[in-house]
C-alpha cells in the first residue's frame, strides 16, 4: 500500500513522513531534494536549469514507483509523481521556464511509463497557508530556498488546491497545516499520528 504525503514547499511533508516511520513502523520514501544535482541552479536560474531538475525528480518517482514490493507493508511517500506533472512543472511551463518543446517531451515520458505504475490507495494533504509556508521554509534554513520567489510559492500553493480538489484516484484527507504543528507540539503530534493511523486503517479494512 503506498499513501501519498502532499503538500507545497514548506508545508511539513517530510516531517510528517520521518513522524509516520519512526511512530507507527511504515516504509518511508524521501523526496530526493539532497540529491539532486540541478536544484541550487535552479533556483539561481529558473528558466535555465528548470526542465533538469523536473526530470532529475520525475525520473527519481519512477524508479521508486517500478521496484515497489506488491502488498508488502504500509509505504508513506513524500509528493506524489502527479504534483510532479500537474503542480511543479506546469507551473514553470506557465511561467515560461520550461518551453513548449521541453513541456510536450516531459508530459510524453509521463504518459509512457504512467499506465503501467501503481497509484496511491491514499493521499494526505498538508494545507498551509503563504505564511506558515514562509515561516517553516525559513526555520529549516536550507540556504538554495532562500531565493524562492514569493509569487512562486503563491502560484504553487493556488494549483496545489485546484488539483487536490480535483484528484479522484483514491481517498484522500486534509492536515490544516496552519493549525496543527506536529513538528513543535506533541499534543499536535499524537492528534496527527491518530488521524493518519484512522486513516490508513480505514484504507486497509476497504482494500481486504
Amino acid at each position: 500500500m503506498i499513501i501519498g504525503v502532499s503538500g507545497n514547499i514548506g508545508a511539513g511533508k517530510s516531517s510528517l513522513v520521518s513522524l509516520l516511520e519512526r511512530e507507527l513502523g511504515y516504509n518511508a520514501v524521501y523526496e530526493a531534494v539532497s540529491e539532486n544535482p540541478y536544484l541550487e541552479d535552479f533556483y539561481r536560474d529558473m528558466k535555465k536549469w528548470s526542465f533538469h531538475s523536473q526530470l532529475y525528480f520525475l525520473i527519481k518517482r519512477f524508479d521508486f514507483l517500478k521496484n515497489v514490493p506488491e502488498d508488502v507493508g504500509i509505504y508513506v511517500q513524500d509528493r506524489t509523481i502527479y504534483e510532479d506533472v500537474e503542480i511543479f512543472a506546469k507551473n514553470l511551463h506557465l511561467l515560461g521556464y520550461i518551453d513548449d518543446r521541453d513541456w510536450e517531451t516531459y508530459l510524453e515520458l509521463f504518459r509512457t511509463f504512467s499506465d503501467h505504475l501503481p497509484t496511491p490507495s491514499g493521499l494526505i494533504y498538508i494545507r498551509a497557508s503563504f505564511g506558515t509556508l514562509v515561516e517553516r521554509i525559513s526555520k529549516r534554513g536550507r540556504k538554495f530556498e532562500k531565493a524562492i520567489d514569493i509569487d512562486y510559492l503563491v502560484r504553487l500553493n493556488d494549483l496545489y488546491e485546484r488539483w487536490f480538489s480535483d484528484f479522484d484516484m483514491c481517498e484522500k484527507m486534509v492536515i490544516d497545516g496552519d493549525r496543527y504543528d506536529f513538528v513543535e507540539s506533541v499534543e499536535d503530534r499524537e492528534y496527527v499520528l491518530r488521524m493518519v493511523r484512522e486513516f490508513i486503517e480505514s484504507l486497509d479494512e476497504k482494500s481486504e
